[in-house]
């Protein structure tokens, strides 16, 4: 039984074995029987090099109904671990335990709600390994100081190390992407609390990085800022030559002024 690769969802199969068993490996699992999500399974090209690996203790999730019925016919030992269904609509917590590793072959359309559906739930996952558009990958690895580091770099880098680990070419696709694809490792890291309300950090980050040509003082304007603030010599700068420690304490500034008003 065959599975069509379908362009509304994305899809881009990997047929490459070893950049399949490079990404696989690229997960750190620290014991065994550790639960592993994997996005969009597709043919399981992955998904043969986990199926017996004792520590993970392997979850698929898909949103092609053939795919679902290709993995359910081949990986037989998986047919209760299969939920058809789209991530981005999965309540994480009431489906899975902590810590959860994450990792997949993701589709460029969704990427980046894929992320921020797992900083929503950074305190569940524990790591992720992706491949997705080089593009998105460079942007969310970028340190500050680059016309590429963006939002995502920030937000992720906030709870999150970031590693690149390869870039991966069009030829080992089916079909093959118009770009070029990259694997990054994302780790948590230590940051439990940021320090400052990290839903007005979002706010602060998202605003200046929608004006990314201005300075932060025209860029921030409309947040209202405290004169203080606003005669900050940070705010000489654009968005892309902070660090996420700069973000927390323009946020963190705005949050007293807030408070005191």
């Amino acid at each position: 039984m065959g599975v069509r690769p379908k362009k509304f969802l994305g899809q881009h199969f990997l047929k490459d074995r070893g950049v399949a068993q490079r990404i696989v490996e690229a997960l750190q699992l620290p014991e065994t029987n550790q639960q592993v999500v994997e996005i969009g399974p597709g043919t399981g090209v992955l998904t043969q090099f986990m199926v017996t690996n004792p520590k993970v203790d392997l979850q698929l999730i898909e949103i092609d109904r053939e795919s679902v019925a290709y993995l359910k016919e081949n990986y037989p030992s998986l047919v209760n671990k299969i939920t058809e269904g789209d991530f981005l609509q999965l309540d994480l917590k009431e489906k899975y335990q902590a810590p959860l590793f994450i990792i997949g072959n993701f589709p460029y359309n969704i990427s980046s709600q894929i992320f921020f559906k797992i900083l929503e739930h950074r305190n569940q996952v524990t790591q992720v390994v992706c491949m997705l558009q080089k593009e998105v990958a460079d942007r969310i690895a970028e340190k500050p100081g680059s016309k590429t580091y963006g939002i995502l770099s920030v937000l992720l880098q906030a709870y999150y190390d970031v590693t690149y680990l390869f870039k991966v070419p069009p030829g080992v696709f089916f079909p093959p992407p118009k770009v070029m694809s990259a694997v990054i490792r994302l780790t948590r890291n230590n940051c439990t609390q940021l320090g400052c309300n990290e839903e007005l950090f979002k706010v602060v980050v998202k605003q200046a990085f929608q004006n990314r040509r201005k300075t932060l003082r025209n860029a921030l304007k409309i947040l209202n800022l405290p004169a203080s603030l606003m005669a900050h010599p940070l705010m000489d700068k654009r968005a892309e030559q902070l660090n996420v420690e700069q973000f927390v304490f323009l946020t963190l500034q705005l949050e007293k002024h807030r408070e005191a008003n």
